[in-house]
Order: C-alpha cells, then structure tokens, then sequence
C-alpha cells in the first residue's frame, strides 16, 4: 500500500528535524544528561514538527541505548513505541477528548505505574481544544506528576492555553521553516523518490508550503503524480497545482497597472462566469500586489517572502510598471473591499466599484490613493510634464515640444483647452520719468544690500518654500552683498543660518543672482552684520529697477 511522502519521511530522530536546531539541541541535551522534565508545551505553526519532535523524545526518553541524545530506534522499547504495540506511550487528540471526563479517566490510569518501559509518556495534540473545566482538572497532576510520568503538549494557538498551565510546562516554539531549508529537504527526499525536481520547482514548493514541510511534502506528492515524464519544474508545478489560472489574474493586475478599466471589467465578468468567487479573485488580487510591493521594496532579501503562485517574469514585468505607492494604494482598497464584501448585498458590483477605483486614482478619496497620485504627478513631472485626460480622468504625459514652430491650427478645429498653450507672459518695461535719470548698474563688486537684494529676493517667490522665503525676504534677518565671486547672506542668528544653509536654497540663490552683472556667483551664509562700507547709499530709491528684475525672474525655474 502506497503510504504519503510525509508519512514515509518522518524524521526518526532529532537529527533529521529541519529547521528547528534550537530546540532539537536543548531536547537531545536533557536526555543525554538525565535532566528530563515532566510536562512539554510544544507551539507553532502546522507542518513546523511539533508532534514529530514528540514521538522522538519518547523513544528517546524510552530509549535502551541512546546515542547522543538521539533513540536508537533498535531496541525493543523504541520498536514497540514506534509500531504502537507498547500502550504505555499514547497519543490523544485534544479535539476529539476536550471533555472533563476524557480528562479524569487520563488522570486515574496515568498514576499506574508504567508496564514496559520506564516513563509513561501522554502526547496531547491540539491541546488548547481542551474545555475550561478539563484544563482544570489536568492541573493537579500537572503540578505533582508521579516519578514515571511525562507529558508532551502541542498546540497551534497558544493564546488559547490557560496561563496555569504554561507555567507548569516547558515551553518550546517552533519557528516557520525557511524556504531554503525545505527546498534542500524535497530535492534530497526526490532525489531518494527518483522524482526529476529541479531547483527551481523545489523553490516554488518551498515559498508554497508557508513554512510548513509536511505542506511541502503533500504538494511535492501530489505533483509528482499529476505531472508525469520530464523535469518537474516551476511550470509543471503550477499546471499540476492548477495555479495556471494565475495568468488571469496577472492579466487582471496588468489592466489595472495601465489605467484600462475596461478591460478590468471584461475580465473580471469571464472569471464571475467561469463560476469564480469574487473574493477568492480579491484575495489572490490582494497576494499579488503584496508580492509586488515586497519585491519592489526589498528587491534583494525579499525572494523568500514571496508567496510562490506566479513566475518570475509575470511579476517582474508587473513591477516594472507600478511603483511603490501606487501598489500600497492597490493593496489597500483590496484589503477594504474584502473586508466589506462580507456585508456586501451585491458582491459582484463591490468587485467592479473596487476595480474601476483601482484603476483611476482619482476617484479613490483615501490617503493611499492621494499619495498614488501625487506620486504619479511627480514621475510625470520629473518626465516632462503631464496633461489632463480629455475624459477628465487621470494624468497622462504632456507631448514633448519640439524646436520649431507648430503650425497654427484651423479655426474648424479648435485646440480644447487642456492641449492650448499659455500666453507667453508680457515683460512690461519699467516706466521713466523725463526728469529722472536712467537707473546705475548694479555692482558687480563690493555692492551694496539695499541695491539688488530686495529685487533678487521677490524673484525668489514662489519658487522655494515659504518658511525659507519669509527669511530671505526679510531685511531684518538676511542680507546680502556681493563681494568678487562670492554672494555673501548675512543672517542674524544661527537658526536662521540652519534654515536657508540647505543645499537647495542656495543653489535657488545662486539661480536667481546669475542675472546680475559679473555672475556667476558662490551664494555663503555668515552669521552676522554686513561691513559698514557695503550698506545702501543715503537716499537712493531703485525700486523701478528691482521690480525689472522681478520681473525677468518669473521666466526663470529654479529646481531644488
């Protein structure tokens, strides 16, 4: 009779545990120096060892000759416990005996000496199924166990074990299995089986399993047989597992990924009619887009974190074309939607509403979907510009301007707005009194702060942020004088100096003062008065010439 690969390859001793050394070392330590204790609390998640580690350390503590820690599995107490026929080793389903009356009858017959071997040895799984009053009636004898008596709980929840029995336990968690170690485990388990598993297929079994072996296993198992003749691979795995349908909603997060809400909704309606459930769809929408934002942001040590459904070349062309934000913006309204399908009079319609939202930023009104598209203007802008959509939807990149001139179209055909050109802006020249002399060049050298700074500092405006412009502007606490190459900004505190000492500051300083005579010039900050000689002349009055060169600003984008 043909018996499952996880059963078949059931490590038989602490060695051949996989990926639980912390705990197999401790264990094979206490049987080799005699310090076993009464009662074990195993925890973690399925498929991780717990009951294996169990049955070990009965044989183990059992054992007629142990060798380092480990049984011997030769001698008549660790043959008689494997193959069941020694009754004074017994494995209890929690789920099945919770009851109190379970419980007492365990308590009365657990006092009796043990007939074979010398430690009677109870293996409770699932333990925290147990009602109140049998965890109540196990405490006693928790407590004051007889000399021959041993207890090995295991337990998948935790939380769910009362706090008084923890504490008369030793506790042992058991941590989920690496992808590596289980992918090293089935290629030598295949090797064994004859199974052509290549590397890559073992990996994907592997980010499957979740951490489990005996998941790895059964599916290992199942692929071998549904997948007959050549390499088992990444492909023939997903095809035997029946992941192939993956594509679907690959192609579903690709519509989404290029703003196409049609085809969205084409294929969400083939799916809703091939029988899918629409939250299975969201569910595995929402595994995808996680994989993609890990990828995305831990493109190096993430690989293991992946859960395993789609190849390598589905999800790196998916991550191409998403960003980080947009993704974060994809995962969250999916987790929303699923949540609120549950309460959902329409779940088909929640779907669509879900999809055309994903697909159009702007009419998701949450704080992720706003961040999506402030992002998206910023790829945009940093691109070459962006435009409105016709439709009034989302932003699409702006055609790139070429040097010459377009020609002027005809009036039938109307440019609409969002396309038209802005008026270029009139420069209007400064206006002059006849009785008033023509404005002195600015100095080059040796200048004076009140006569180019104010003027420098309005075409400043609205080009920096306005916590650093309110300084600059103000003559109080900045001002600025020319000397050679050097724009010097004297400020009145070293505050002040913090705030308009940033690399982008300065280097929008050094912009705007490429317009005086005698630039280019290296902006500095000091802390300080400027010298006496460099103040502004008694009486003089250029304000028509700082409002020119205002003026010459506007034509100017200064980028931090």
């Amino acid at each position: 009779m043909y018996q499952a690969l996880y059963r078949k390859w059931r490590p038989r001793v602490f060695d051949d545990v996989v990926g639980q050394s912390h705990i197999t070392d401790t264990l094979k330590r206490q049987v080799q120096e005699g310090r076993l204790s009464h009662a074990y609390l195993f925890t973690g998640t399925r498929g991780t060892g717990k009951t294996t580690c169990a049955k070990i350390l009965a044989r183990a503590a059992n054992c007629e000759h142990p060798a380092d820690g480990n049984p011997c599995n030769a001698c008549p107490a660790c043959l008689g416990i494997e193959n069941g026929s020694i009754l004074d080793v017994l494995e209890l389903d929690a789920a099945s005996n919770n009851g109190v009356d379970q419980v007492r009858a365990l308590r009365d017959e657990a006092v009796y000496s043990p007939a074979a071997v010398r430690k009677r040895v109870y293996i409770v799984d699932e333990v925290h199924m147990l009602s109140t009053a049998a965890f109540n009636a196990l405490l006693k004898i928790l407590e004051e166990p007889p000399e021959h008596l041993m207890f090995i709980l295991a337990t998948t929840e935790l939380h769910k074990v009362p706090a008084t029995i923890k504490s008369r336990c030793q506790q042992f968690s058991f941590k989920r299995i690496s992808p590596t170690d289980i992918a090293g485990r089935l290629k030598y388990v295949a090797g064994e089986e004859g199974i052509p598993l290549t590397s890559d297929g073992a990996m994907l079994l592997a980010r499957l399993a979740d951490g489990g072996l005996r998941d790895a296993l059964s599916l290992l198992d199942q692929c071998a047989t549904g997948s007959p003749g050549g390499d088992l691979g990444e492909r023939a795995i997903l095809d035997a597992l029946g992941l192939a349908g993956n594509v679907e909603t690959a192609g579903l997060m690709g519509a989404v990924a290029d703003h196409d809400a049609g085809d969205a909704l084409e294929r969400l309606d083939r799916l809703y009619g091939a029988g899918k459930d629409v939250g299975s769809l969201l569910g595995e929408l929402s595994a995808l887009a996680r994989d993609l934002l890990i990828r995305k942001t831990a493109p190096r040590g993430g690989a293991a974190l992946l859960t395993g459904g789609y190849d390598e070349a589905t999800l790196r062309g998916l991550a191409e074309r998403l960003t980080a934000p947009r993704l974060a913006q994809v995962l969250s309204r999916l987790q929303a939607a699923s949540a609120d399908l549950g309460r959902s009079t329409n779940r088909r319609v929640d779907a669509e509403l879900c999809l055309i939202r994903l697909c159009d930023e702007t009419l998701d009104d949450s704080a992720a979907g706003l961040n999506a598209r402030l992002a998206r203007l910023e790829e945009l802008a940093a691109g070459g510009g962006m435009t409105a959509a016709p439709s009034g939807g989302a932003l699409r990149p702006a055609p790139a301007r070429t040097s010459e001139p377009e020609p002027a179209p005809q009036a039938a055909e109307e440019l609409p707005p969002w396309e038209m050109e802005p008026p270029p802006r009139k420069v209007e020249e400064p206006r002059k009194d006849k009785n008033q002399a023509a404005p002195a060049a600015v100095p080059a050298g040796g200048g004076s702060p009140g006569d180019f700074w104010p003027g420098l500092t309005a075409g400043l405006k609205g080009r920096i942020p306005m916590g650093e412009y309110s300084f600059l502007s103000n003559p109080a606490m900045v001002k600025g004088t020319v000397d050679g190459p050097v724009l010097t900004l004297w400020v009145q505190s070293d505050f002040v100096k913090n705030m308009i000492s940033k690399p982008g500051i300065l280097a929008a300083v050094e912009k705007a003062a490429s317009l005086l005579p005698g630039a280019p010039y290296r902006a500095v900050v000091t802390v300080g008065e400027p010298p006496a000689g460099a103040s502004a002349p008694a009486g003089t009055d250029r304000l028509e010439e700082l409002l020119a060169i205002g003026q010459q600003f506007d034509n100017i984008i200064i980028k931090e």
